[in-house]
């Protein structure tokens, strides 16, 4: 059987399972050593395989043959397989959610201050020269990792689009730097050319539909979170306490795990038709954002926000933005506490 056949790693299968797992069905109810004899694999590893078949529900005891296995159909396997998969993304999106709320806690906490305390690891930015000046202060010690949120509009975070000699100079020692930018960044050229640029000289970036915050993290160490407004280029945090960074990261982390790598723009629907940038302002607007809220965090116009909150609701045939919110939390699109 050739190896390129190998169709089920997306859902956690990896290849010597499922070449096991169709030798399985084409021959019910063989044993381990027939197994191996079929596919050519020793016969241990053809029981530690069968062992996490067993595991993701692709065979089951014989009902029919006692002490032998059987292969379940792949049209019920794929549906187990799916199912767990979804089951997954859904308690990844609730820890994405739980942090962001602590993230929005904490920058709401901080951007209440009005004086520097620094003395206490943390403390409060005025102004985007401020900010300007700290972010690549920070940076230029990087020695292991940048982290970076680039949410907003694609030019909203400031020196970010001037950081790129700062970045390529990072990546040329080793540093490793990964950011994520909303998928509406997809949209603009100069965005696009500028991402590009830092992938070609070494960089890692992925896009998500929706962002938590503008931050970046050096070395999992120190942080620089901006704060919420109206202008979030105006005012921001810097972090310095391990226990709040660590949270930082696990976030980043989380977030990174679900985003898109750059390349062309994210095409992948639900079964409903449904883009992620559906889904995150029905996540939104089952929140009770409003629609330029909504707008500001996918990094799109007023005007855009609104369609693509119409066409969610259509799809959804509901006649409200609560009723979007329920059906999208019922039918599994969204944290069932969303609504």
């Amino acid at each position: 059987m050739r190896t390129s056949e190998h169709l089920l790693g997306r859902l956690g299968v990896d290849p010597t399972a499922e070449r096991v797992y169709r030798a399985l069905l084409a021959q019910p109810h063989a044993e381990p050593a027939e197994l191996a004899c079929r596919t050519g694999i020793a016969e241990e590893e053809v029981v530690r395989s069968l062992d996490r078949l067993a595991g993701l529900a692709l065979v089951r005891p014989s009902a029919e043959h006692p002490r032998r296995l059987y292969a379940v159909s792949p049209r019920l396997g794929m549906d187990i397989l799916l199912a767990r998969q979804q089951a997954e993304l859904a308690a990844q999106q609730q820890r994405v959610e739980e942090s962001r709320a602590a993230a929005a806690r904490l920058v709401s906490e901080f951007a209440t201050h009005q004086h520097s305390v620094a003395e206490h690891g943390d403390f409060r930015l005025v102004g985007v020269d401020r900010i300007s000046d700290h972010l690549t202060e920070i940076s230029v010690h990087a020695e292991e990792e940048l982290q970076v949120f680039a949410a907003g509009p694609p030019r909203e975070f400031p020196g970010l689009p001037a950081s790129r000699p700062l970045y390529e100079q990072l990546l040329a020692r080793g540093v490793r730097v990964r950011t994520v930018c909303l998928d509406s960044a997809r949209n603009d050229p100069a965005a696009v050319a500028h991402a590009e640029r830092l992938v070609s000289a070494g960089a890692e970036v992925r896009t998500a539909a929706v962002l938590p915050t503008c931050m970046v993290v050096v070395d999992r160490r120190s942080a620089l979170v901006l704060s919420g407004g109206q202008d979030t280029r105006q005012a921001a945090v810097a972090v310095r306490v391990q226990a709040v960074t660590t949270a930082l990261c696990t976030l980043f982390d989380a977030v990174w795990a679900a985003a898109e790598r750059l390349g062309p723009a994210p095409s992948r629907r639900t079964a409903d038709g449904f883009t992620r940038q559906h889904l995150a302002a029905l996540q939104l607007l089952a929140e009770g954002h409003t629609d330029a809220t909504v707008a500001r965090r996918l990094g799109v116009s007023t005007r855009t926000a609104r369609r693509i909150a119409t066409d969610a609701m259509t799809g959804m045939k509901a006649r409200s933005r609560f009723q979007a919110g329920v059906l999208a939390a019922q039918l599994g699109y969204l944290p069932a506490s969303s609504a």
